[in-house]
């Protein structure tokens, strides 16, 4: 009765009144989705044989669900949903244009491997405790992170991914997982602490929390010190939960304690919501605050990708040489985010998703070869090839698509990020990219000249056999990588219009705010 009796000039200025497009439900529909499967899975705790099969379907379905929703933002540029169809800033704004769509499928694809895999690293008892409920609500707060039109809510879901990552991580409760937790948390919760004040200081400054809002609105302020207080202290956040140089070390130090598909779902995934948020915020919203700061993200990333190639060279055990190399692929993407431009933002973001794919794959591997060879040492570990040359080429392959060598997917983003750097003059960042390369090769070969290549004193090995759980998703996984190495074109243009997208994002503004131009004013 009383909505019924206010003025419909009054209505149109605070409400959507439109129906909404079927293809706009896509846009909350995978988190919403996560999260109704995992409380689903809450429900039927005490039944763990009946939770992996509701689970990998739900993350099947997912993938289906992300797959139209980047079809959808292709075919019609940015899409935005508004909660209770009240019009922004005013309304919660889900927002997805082609970098958050492009993030998303690769995620879901990264989370039903990982599914998958868990069927055989993931016991009985361990499903009981929650294994597949807390993946879910995680993949959910993935997916609302990579979606969501509002830094507040992007705070929300780093929550959402913190909590149930909690959840993973000590899964099974031994001494050296409770320890590898309380280096994890400890530091991702200084890096939430910093992203909660830069949120409290956005808003005084703007008055809104909506993406499209401020980015309409920073331009007219131009670079006032508030405005750079604001990105050092995001660039902050975000380099504490991207593992960037120098707050990395809490990575290798808890990602070699959880169970392995946790360990490789956390590399693929945890730390590009990190690096999505660092581009999304100091490229999109604060592009005069990133070019400002370009020489120190610069820096940063040098130092980040020294530091984990030199790491993963002095490792003897493989799932710390792993996580030292998840920290040079960071390195690898910051550099293309202090370049700037648009074919090093497009490379950038063509290495985020060789990256997830690739990385959850060398840690699936990881515990193949750890279960066939008994050991994660490569002091202990031998004749692996011999075991199973499957296995061996599997390795293989993967080795060189993280090196960065053709014909693999890790092949162009590199050679993109390289061109870029010349073009721009920054010859040395260029440099460092392909010395980081070349000391991953050395660190890869070297471990499987140990592990694989080099047979064991008694000189016998007995054959082994890679299970269907363990087989599906690794060779999945790594024909995706070759796939995308060999016919990496589609990739490459969407990769470049999600780069343009950020760099100039008129039609983000323009979805949230159809009568915005550029500048915030009213478009004649």
């Amino acid at each position: 009765m009383a909505a019924n009796s206010i003025p419909l000039e009054a209505l149109e200025k605070s409400m959507v009144l439109a129906p909404v497009p079927a293809a706009h439900w896509l846009v909350i529909a995978p988190p919403v989705w996560c999260l109704l499967l995992g409380a689903i899975l809450i429900m039927v705790r005490k039944r763990p044989g009946l939770q992996a099969w509701l689970a990998i379907p739900a993350l099947a379905a997912l993938v289906l669900i992300d797959a139209a929703l980047l079809f959808a933002v292709t075919r019609e540029g940015p899409v935005t949903m508004v909660m209770g169809r009240w019009l922004p800033p005013f309304g919660i704004a889900f927002t997805v244009d082609l970098t958050g769509a492009l993030f998303n499928l690769t995620g879901g694809i990264a989370a039903l491997a990982g599914g998958i895999a868990a069927l055989g690293d993931i016991d009985r008892t361990k499903r009981a405790y929650g294994f597949y409920p807390f993946l879910l609500l995680m993949v959910g707060g993935v997916s609302g992170a990579f979606l969501t039109g509002d830094i507040f809510n992007l705070y929300v879901w780093f929550e959402v991914l913190l909590i149930s990552s909690f959840g993973l991580i000590i899964l099974g409760s031994e001494r050296a997982q409770l320890d590898g937790a309380t280096k994890y948390a400890i530091l991702n919760l200084i890096g939430t602490t910093l992203f909660l004040i830069a949120v409290g200081i956005l808003y005084a400054v703007f008055g809104t929390l909506n993406m499209a809002d401020i980015a309409a609105k920073a331009p007219k302020l131009g670079e006032i010190p508030p405005l750079m207080t604001l990105g050092l202290i995001f660039i902050a956040a975000f380099s504490m939960k991207a593992a960037a140089f120098p707050v990395n070390f809490w990575l290798p130090a808890s990602y070699h304690t959880p169970r392995i598909v946790v360990a490789g779902l956390f590399a693929g995934l945890l730390t590009k919501v990190g690096v999505y948020a660092l581009l999304r915020v100091m490229v999109m919203i604060f592009p005069q605050e990133g070019n400002a700061y370009s020489l120190l993200i610069g820096v940063v990333a040098i130092l980040t990708m020294l530091t984990g190639a030199l790491g993963a060279l002095a490792q003897s055990d493989l799932r710390r040489m792993l996580g030292y190399i998840v920290i040079t692929g960071i390195g690898i993407i910051l550099s293309g985010v202090a370049l700037g431009g648009q074919t090093a933002i497009a490379g950038a973001l063509f290495y985020a998703m060789h990256s997830m794919i690739v990385m959850l794959a060398l840690y699936l591997m990881a515990g193949v070869a750890g279960r066939m060879g008994g050991s994660f040492s490569l002091h202990d570990l031998s004749g692996l090839y011999a075991r199973s040359p499957l296995l061996a080429a599997i390795t293989l392959a993967l080795f060189f698509s993280v090196s960065g060598l053709p014909p693999f997917s890790g092949f162009w983003p590199k050679a993109m990020l390289v061109k870029a750097t010349f073009d721009f003059g920054a010859w040395w960042q260029g440099g460092v990219i392909l010395v980081s390369g070349l000391l991953t090769t050395i660190a890869v070969m070297r471990a499987f000249a140990l592990g694989w290549w080099r047979m064991p004193v008694s000189g016998t090995v007995e054959p082994a056999r890679i299970e269907a759980s363990e087989a599906v998703p690794l060779v999945g996984l790594t024909l995706l990588s070759l796939g995308i190495g060999l016919y990496p074109e589609p990739l490459l243009a969407l990769a470049q219009t999600a780069a343009a997208g950020l760099l100039e994002p008129t039609a983000y503004l323009h979805s949230v705010f159809p009568g915005l131009s550029p500048l915030g004013g009213p478009l004649p």
